[in-house]
């Protein structure tokens, strides 16, 4: 089975694989810095009429929760990474490093640089996660 990125079903199973990496669980056993929230920018050639959240409660190597959120609500996360539905794309297929890719202003970052750039294997644990969701791509 395929989940659709993004949606629903698909962060729930991204909620799974990251509470079952152990890897992320060690990268990221002190990250007390609340939730971060991933935003796909609204792409209506792909589907996506209107901007796209992805709210993660992260807190000490757990996702606690996570869910399908508008724009205006991921905003309100303490860390918010935003970009193009492209983008997402190539950092889900591992192209695009995510840290590197807001270094590069290829994805915004609202929130504490310095902060993320501790979290550099925290961050790279997440992305694996993501790589082990099977995705179906709204593109493809």
């Amino acid at each position: 089975m395929s989940y659709q990125f993004p949606s629903e079903e698909w962060v729930a199973e991204f909620k799974s694989q990251i509470n079952a990496s152990a890897a992320y669980r060690a990268a990221a056993a002190t990250w007390t810095y609340g939730p971060v929230a991933l935003v796909v920018k609204a792409d209506p050639a792909v589907g996506l009429p209107d901007d796209v959240g992805l709210w993660l409660d992260l807190d000490r190597g757990v996702c606690r929760e996570a869910r399908v959120v508008d724009g205006g609500e991921a905003a309100k996360a303490p860390f918010c990474i935003t970009g193009e539905y492209p983008r997402w794309k190539s950092v889900m297929k591992k192209e695009l490093d995510p840290i590197k890719g807001m270094m590069q202003k290829k994805l915004e970052l609202s929130g504490q640089m310095t902060t993320i750039v501790k979290y550099v294997n925290a961050s790279k644990e997440l992305v694996e996660a993501a790589t082990r969701v099977p995705t179906k791509f709204v593109d493809e």
